[in-house]
C-alpha cells in the first residue's frame, strides 16, 4: 500500500507459521469452495493512471482514494478514478480504500469517510468494498483505535458498501482489538503478511496468518506488475470482491456511476475503432509484433498511447512498435485520454529510447525530485520506453505544524526529504519552522 510494511522473512514472522510442517497451528479460513478464491492487486498512484495487474486471470483491483492523518488533514490520489476506469476497462471489479491515520479520534475517522465519499459514489458501486488501510500511526489506546475504527466502518455500512479493516498482523494485535472489529463485521478483515520476499502464484496457504475473520489476505508485495515491477498481490478467500456487482459479474454493478461509464465506454468500443491517442494495453497472451518478432515479456501487460494506425495494425508510441489490434486491449479512447489530461491539469510526456529522468525535468524546468514525486517514481533510474509521465500540474502545499520534522512530513506526503529540500530550496533538512509553507 502506500507506506511499506513488514516483510515476513526467516529472522521476523510476525505471527506467521513458517516451513515447520507443522500444519496445526495455522487457521484457514473456512471456505465453500476452491473457486471462491480468486486474485487481484491493490493499487495507489504509484502504480499510475492505468490499472496494471499480475495475470490475466486477476479478477479486481482495490485502488486508493486518498487518507486521512491524525491532525485532520487530507491527500487526495488523482490516479484513482482512471485507476477504476481502466479497471472496469479489462473486465475486472474495482474497489476502494482509504489510508485512515487518524488514531483513536473516532471523529476524525468518520470525517475521514465522509471526505470521500462524494468522489467514491462517483466511482465505485454501492456494495462494492470502502477498506480503511490502518498500519501507520496509532498509539497504545486499543480501545479508542478500535472504537474509531468501528466507528468509520459504520459510515461506511449506512452508505451503501462494504466496509473493511486492513493491516498486517503484527501491527493490527499490537494496537487493534481486532475480535470485537470481527464481532462488529465478521470476515471483514483484510490482512497483509509475507511468507517469502517475491510474488507467488497461486497463494502458499500453508503460511495463511493464524488470524480471525479475515477475508482476504494480501500474501505478496512483489506480485510481477508490468515490466516487472513489485506490485500488491491478494487472494479473496470469501468471495467479498464479488459485492457490488451482480454475481460477481464486473459488467454487471449495482448501481452505475460516470466513472464505470467511462469504463464501459473503453470495454465496449470494437478494436477496429482504435485510432491514433487511444491508450490501449498489450495483453498478456501476446507473442508476436506485426512484423514477426517475438513480443518482450516486459512490455506485456503495460498500457501505451497509439501514435498511428495502418488497418489492422497501430504503432505504439515510445517504442515504436506495431502490434495487431487482436493483440491489445482498450484501455481510454482518445477523448478518454485527453480528458484525463485535462482533469489533472497536467501535460503528460510519453517515454522514449535515451531518455532520462533528468533529461526530461530539464527539459520541462522542474527538478528530478518534482517529477518523480509528480509521478510516484522512487528509483530515479528507473523509467521505461512507453511510460506516460506527468510533467505539469497543479502544486499542494503543506504547513508546518508545531512538532514536525522534515522526514516526518515527508513520509505523511508520500515523498522524500530530498524532494522537499529540493522544492522549498531548504538548505538545513533539521531546520524548519512553524507556519512554514512547503511545496510537494
Amino acid at each position: 500500500m502506500k507506506k511499506s510494511k513488514l516483510i515476513v522473512g526467516t529472522a521476523m514472522l510476525a505471527g506467521l507459521v513458517v516451513g515447520t510442517g507443522i500444519t496445526s497451528q495455522i487457521e484457514q479460513p473456512k471456505i465453500e469452495a476452491a473457486t471462491a478464491r480468486e486474485y487481484g492487486v491493490d493499487l495507489s498512484k504509484y502504480q499510475g493512471y492505468n490499472a496494471q495487474f499480475v495475470s490475466p486471470d486477476d479478477k479486481f483491483a482495490i485502488c486508493q482514494v486518498g487518507g486521512m492523518y491524525e491532525d485532520g488533514s487530507t491527500y487526495g490520489q488523482p490516479t484513482y478514478d482512471s485507476q477504476v476506469a481502466t479497471t472496469i476497462a479489462q473486465g475486472k471489479r474495482a474497489h476502494t480504500y482509504i489510508w485512515l491515520q487518524t488514531g483513536n479520534n473516532s471523529y476524525l475517522a468518520q470525517q475521514a469517510v465522509y471526505h470521500f465519499l462524494p468522489q467514491i459514489k462517483n466511482a465505485c458501486p454501492k456494495g462494492s468494498i470502502i477498506a480503511l488501510d490502518c498500519e501507520s500511526g496509532y498509539g497504545n489506546n486499543v480501545q479508542g483505535n478500535t472504537n474509531a475504527v468501528i466507528s468509520a466502518m459504520d459510515v461506511i455500512r449506512k452508505a451503501g458498501y462494504t466496509p473493511m479493516f486492513y493491516s498486517y498482523k503484527g501491527y493490527a494485535n499490537a494496537h487493534f482489538n481486532v475480535n470485537q472489529i470481527g464481532n462488529a463485521y465478521p470476515n471483514k478483515v483484510w490482512v497483509a503478511g509475507y511468507p517469502y520476499t517475491n510474488g507467488t502464484y497461486p497463494a502458499p496457504m500453508e503460511y495463511f496468518p493464524s488470524m480471525n475473520n479475515v477475508a482476504i489476505w494480501q500474501y505478496s508485495d512483489h506480485g510481477r506488475g508490468v515490466n516487472s515491477k513489485p506490485i500488491d498481490y491478494n487472494i479473496d478467500l470469501l468471495g467479498i470482491t464479488k459485492n457490488g456487482y451482480a454475481k460477481g459479474n464486473p459488467n454487471k454493478p449495482d448501481n452505475s456511476t460516470p466513472v464505470i461509464q467511462e469504463g464501459k465506454k473503453a470495454d465496449n468500443t470494437p478494436k477496429r475503432d482504435i485510432s491514433a491517442g487511444y491508450t490501449v494495453k498489450v495483453n498478456f497472451s501476446a507473442t508476436e509484433w506485426a512484423t514477426g518478432e517475438s513480443i518482450p515479456s516486459w512490455v506485456k501487460g503495460k498500457a501505451y498511447t497509439v501514435q498511428q494506425v495502418s488497418g489492422n495494425k497501430v504503432l505504439l508510441s515510445g517504442i515504436n512498435s506495431w502490434i495487431n489490434k487482436s493483440n491489445v486491449e482498450i484501455l481510454q479512447t482518445a477523448s478518454q485520454t485527453k480528458r484525463e489530461d485535462q482533469v489533472n491539469n497536467a501535460n503528460v510526456y510519453v517515454v522514449r529510447s535515451g531518455d532520462t529522468l533528468s533529461g526530461i525535468a530539464s527539459r520541462y524546468g522542474v527538478t528530478t525530485a518534482q517529477l518523480a514525486n509528480m509521478n510516484g517514481i522512487s528509483n530515479w533510474n528507473y523509467i521505461y520506453v512507453g511510460q506516460r509521465l506527468k510533467v505539469s500540474g497543479t502544486t499542494h502545499v503543506y504547513t508546518v505544524k508545531s512538532g514536525d520534522t522534515l522526514s516526518g512530513i515527508a513520509s505523511r506526503l508520500g515523498t522524500t526529504v530530498s524532494n522537499l529540500v529540493a522544492k522549498n530550496n531548504i538548505n538545513n533538512a533539521n531546520l524548519i519552522f512553524v507556519g512554514e509553507t512547503l511545496e510537494y
